[in-house]
């Protein structure tokens, strides 16, 4: 097959999105399709058998990490020469459109994913008001396309809901060979204690510092639990206000780390916290539970579908008046509080991982791919 991608991010940016299409060009190009990738500019000509078109762009003002790429003609052209048996666009927002457009007046077969629960972000934003209206954009978008994919259970139904048709789950996966527990590592967990003491209570963070992420969430934990440490891996648009709010706390700001640096941090760490409510979902969770660190998450979005409360992880309710500070910090105290308990639930951790490898969740894809071309009129629910 010849499958064109329209994506809003991708390399050299690091997201759950940028891995989910790292991880799965290479086992496409291994099954012998041809791949191409049309992004913001900034990414490389060629990944890993994938050629890439970068499309010039220009950063969002109220998040400069998120470059909007706008169509133009040589994208068209680009698209022509390549001639794909379908497009797929990833997220759809801007330069996504233009792939749909282009699909719809080339008669091209067209597939959308749904990554990223942007109606769900505009509160954090200060712009709540416009969820309803950002709804139905969406809508008109996603139901362009033959099939909509969704990474998580709760987003095949919420979509749904929302009269965006034709969806389907795209299954989760992780690279068990890079996050591993062997990784496990002094050295790391003492540059992610910044120099503090290690007590055996060292949470971690990993991902983009941004406003949707709830990362202040932690806080009242590290106010109920004083002999916890906290390690924040990644950067973003949020990091000087999160600097502020965990002054005078036991909390280390890391920066980025990547590879094998990255997967050490995971696997060095007692419990890996994700307080966002707003998942589609955490591909960061699985990557922890692949390095054996128990997770805590919020019972919502495409969370649930990861962590199964007390077997391997643990689950928080994010409502309530005190923004689900209480349960989150339950949750923390529950998952550390019985050693024995706690190791069981690092081997569970694992265990699920290793069901979510990416050469399975490519197949299915291709599955999809092939079942559309197949029956182009085909309408695929979940």
């Amino acid at each position: 097959m010849k499958i064109a991608f329209f994506t809003e991010t991708f390399l050299p940016k690091v997201d759950g999105i940028v891995t989910r299409l790292t991880k799965t060009v290479p086992h496409l190009v291994a099954a012998g399709d041809e791949v191409l990738i049309f992004c913001p500019e900034g990414a490389p000509d060629n990944y890993l058998g994938a050629q890439v078109v970068g499309v010039p762009a220009m950063p969002l003002p109220l998040y400069p990490e998120l470059k909007l790429a706008l169509p133009r003609p040589a994208v068209a052209e680009a698209l022509d020469r390549f001639d794909p048996d379908l497009i797929h666009v990833v997220n759809p927002a801007v330069l996504g459109l233009g792939g749909i457009w282009l699909a719809k007046t080339k008669g091209y077969p067209l597939v959308a994913s749904y990554h990223t629960h942007l109606p769900k972000y505009l509160e954090h934003y200060g712009m709540g008001m416009l969820e309803p209206l950002l709804w139905e954009l969406l809508k008109a978008a996603h139901n362009q396309a033959s099939l909509n994919l969704c990474t998580s259970t709760a987003m095949v139904g919420e979509l749904s809901d929302k009269g965006i048709q034709h969806t389907a789950l795209w299954q989760r996966g992780v690279d068990t060979e890079l996050f591993r527990p062997a990784l496990r590592s002094d050295a790391m967990r003492e540059r992610l204690l910044g120099g503090r003491s290690d007590t055996g209570r060292l949470l971690l963070y990993i991902g983009r510092l941004s406003a949707e992420k709830q990362i202040e969430r932690i806080k009242p934990v590290l106010d109920a639990l004083p002999d916890a440490r906290l390690a924040l891996v990644g950067d973003g648009p949020y990091r000087q206000q999160l600097e502020k709010i965990f002054a005078g706390t036991a909390t280390n700001f890391v920066g980025y780390l990547g590879g094998e640096e990255l997967a050490s941090a995971y696997a060095s760490g007692d419990a890996f916290l994700f307080p966002s409510s707003t998942e589609t979902l955490g591909l960061v969770l699985l990557e922890a539970m692949a390095a054996g660190c128990p997770v805590v998450g919020a019972n919502r979005g495409g969370i649930p579908d990861i962590v199964t409360d007390g077997m391997n992880g643990c689950l928080y309710d994010p409502e309530g008046s005190d923004g689900g500070a209480a349960s989150l910090i339950a949750a923390v105290s529950r998952l550390l509080g019985d050693p024995a308990q706690h190791q069981t639930l690092r081997l569970n951790a694992r265990e699920e991982a290793e069901r979510w490898g990416w050469a399975g969740a490519t197949d299915q894809l291709r599955s999809y791919y092939r079942n559309l071309l197949a029956k182009p009129e085909l309408q695929l629910v979940a």
